[in-house]
């Protein structure tokens, strides 16, 4: 059978209506559903509004499936071939102080544009296009390890909520698309994000302190147990999460999905997925509508991170493994592996 003909996708912008070619628009890229890439595509542009206040204006990686969610899958974070002329980039530094440029989103025929380049999952960074060392948003990602239910992550997250809003935060949640849940609050672009994660490691012993049986800091997986690991490190340059509105190459085509925190402890991941999110929309609203309006000051939670390291002697966590060693850093050993006999950076 031949493979059928590109379609070609008007999608409306505020230049006009532009034109997005979708070549092999049948292949299909989540096999047990059926989805194809232009049913992908045809979700993207069907939540432009929310998907732009949610991610654009930012630095945004690729996750790039060529054949579908079984097959090879690649990061891209160069701009591929063939980037269309109303699709802009920005110059982004990376921890090894390299640059090179990003894409950025402004209007949704990029974003499906991006989707004929065979991006699944969507990852911006937390700043803006013009500013790529201040973040504007804080992030933070609640990881369940095995033996932990959704029901478990939602308490966690429900206390985190209590946290950020003690320190006049004003804490949004989406599902993860996965096992997860990620919490956002907007932030005034006055820190730079080595100052920012340390906030949110504030913010995650905080919480570990409150929820010492259910949430860890851990960074050694071996050290989690079935705890939920409060991800700090998703706050390093670089590091990035599923954004609002993306789908996940997950069976079901589940998809990353904002809701309100009323709600939070009735939803299950599979309500939200490329074929029911627009629906939920349609008939509920954007439960980010409002999110721009709330602008909080990270140094409440920096605060948190000084009172650790000046009354509990809490020092710097572990960076992720492809990070150059970082001032004060911990070695970067397994403890069940660490030789004793050796101090760590900030004992010498």
């Amino acid at each position: 059978m031949s493979p059928a003909k590109a379609q070609v996708l008007e999608i409306p912008g505020p230049d006009g209506v532009r034109q997005v070619r979708i070549s092999s628009p049948d292949r299909v890229l989540w096999p047990d559903d059926g989805i194809t890439k232009l049913e992908l595509a045809q979700y993207v542009a069907s939540v432009a509004d929310p998907f732009l206040a949610a991610n654009g204006d930012r630095p945004v990686a690729l996750q790039r499936f060529p054949t579908g969610i079984d097959g090879e899958e690649f990061f891209s974070k160069n701009p591929p071939r063939g980037v269309p002329d109303y699709t802009r980039t920005t110059m982004c530094t990376y921890p090894s102080g390299r640059q090179h440029p990003q894409l950025v989103i402004d209007e949704i025929a990029s974003a499906v544009w991006m989707v004929q380049m065979n991006t699944i999952t969507f990852h911006p960074w937390p700043m803006r296009s013009d500013d790529n060392d201040n973040p504007d948003e804080l992030r933070i990602d609640l990881d369940p390890q095995p033996g932990r239910a959704f029901a478990d992550v939602v308490e966690a997250a429900y206390g985190l909520k209590d946290v950020m809003e003690s320190l006049s935060l004003t804490p949004w949640v989406k599902t993860s698309g996965n096992r997860g849940v990620h919490v956002y609050a907007r932030i005034k672009r006055t820190h730079e994000i080595l100052d920012v994660r340390h906030g949110v490691i504030g913010i995650a012993r905080e919480l570990e302190r409150q929820l010492p049986d259910l949430v860890t800091t851990a960074w050694w997986k071996e050290e989690r147990g079935e705890k939920i690991f409060v991800d700090f490190n998703q706050a390093c340059r670089d590091r990035t999460i599923a954004a609002a509105y993306s789908a996940r190459p997950l069976p079901g085509a589940p998809v990353s999905m904002p809701v309100p925190w009323s709600a939070l402890r009735e939803v299950k991941v599979s309500d939200f997925t490329v074929r029911t999110a627009p629906g939920h929309l349609e008939s509920e609203g954007d439960a980010w509508a409002s999110m721009g309006e709330s602008v909080g000051d990270v140094a409440t939670a920096i605060a948190l991170w000084d009172k650790d390291v000046e009354e509990r002697g809490l020092g710097e966590m572990p960076f992720p493994p492809d990070y150059p060693k970082m001032p004060g850093e911990p070695r970067r050993v397994q403890p069940s592996k660490k030789r004793n006999d050796l101090p760590d950076p900030a004992d010498r």
